[in-house]
């Protein structure tokens, strides 16, 4: 008993420090939730809760309302950055590192779900890395699975760790199932969030391949000093990537130096690129390579 007394003390305090970081926020068509990003206003949330920009309200944890206005948007991972008219010193969540979320872990959803504000659920994070089309098109890639309660509502809020780290970004909610909602993971949040608040949007480039992350055998893993690479399982006729010569079952290891363990490393690197070409390390049978490739810019991304 001492020791589930001690859990809610803890989890007590956890919600207690990180519910005044959570907004409500409010338009015409809707609501949703979101989360201080920065002392200065800030907030991101889903694409989706803003769609209809007019008039955007948001709600502080203290019922204080305030004006606030789109900032940028990013389609592909359905995430928005606004930011609050007036005010400054606002309490902010920090964003956790990638290697710290794992299976199995508990998290917590702050939100406010059919307007019940600052609802509290807790589950874990039940998988990693996958994958959801939407009704529009659009492919969510790298998200996180967890069986915490999201619902209507939730969207744009946080999925915490037990450290009061956002873990992800509530996203999805599967209407015909229970228990399975998704998040965009708090590493695709943190270079998109940056670029929308720096550029107001994400300038896309791609490469034009069909591609999957996988786990490296663990010779492989040692040879390559990386754990996980992306394989390519087609290449586009015409595109960047058959230019510079990849080709299918390519297992990409890095872009410009950097290593890429999933598509979204992938998308984010060249993103965030800012020379017309760039280096594709690669490993063909065996034998590692570097390639060139000249990315081209796409306005909606599906693929890498």
């Amino acid at each position: 008993m001492k020791f589930l007394q001690q859990f809610s003390d803890e989890l007590e305090s956890l919600v207690s420090k990180a519910a005044p970081a959570v907004v409500a926020v409010e338009h015409a068509r809707g609501h949703g939730t979101g989360l201080f990003l920065t002392p200065d206003g800030y907030i991101l949330t889903n694409r989706h809760v803003v769609r209809s920009p007019r008039r955007l309200t948001v709600e502080l944890h203290d019922g204080t309302e305030v004006r606030a206005e789109l900032v940028g948007a990013d389609a592909p991972t359905d995430l928005a950055v606004v930011r609050a008219e007036t005010g400054s010193k606002f309490p902010t969540l920090p964003l956790a590192d990638p290697h710290d979320v794992r299976v199995g872990q508990l998290v917590m959803a702050i939100g406010n779900p059919f307007r019940l504000e600052r609802s509290v659920s807790m589950g874990v994070v039940s998988a990693v890395n996958r994958t959801l089309p939407l009704p529009d098109g659009v492919v969510l890639e790298g998200l996180l699975q967890t069986d915490a309660a999201i619902n209507p509502g939730n969207s744009g809020g946080p999925l915490l760790n037990m450290r009061g780290q956002v873990v992800g970004i509530n996203t999805v909610v599967l209407p015909y199932a229970q228990g399975i909602g998704f998040a965009v993971s708090a590493t695709t949040a943190a270079w998109v969030a940056s670029l929308l608040i720096q550029r107001g949007k994400v300038d896309r480039r791609f490469l034009g391949i069909a591609a999957t992350a996988i786990n490296l055998p663990p010779e492989q893993a040692r040879d390559t000093g990386q754990p996980r690479a992306v394989r390519v399982l087609k290449v586009g006729e015409g595109s960047p990537a058959a230019d510079a010569g990849l080709e299918a079952d390519d297992l990409l290891l890095g872009i410009d130096e950097r290593p890429v363990t999933n598509v979204d490393d992938v998308q984010r690197l060249l993103a965030l690129a800012t020379a017309p070409e760039v280096s594709l390390n690669v490993l063909r049978k065996g034998r590692r390579r570097t390639l060139r490739a000249r990315a081209a810019q796409r306005e909606h991304s599906k693929a890498a």
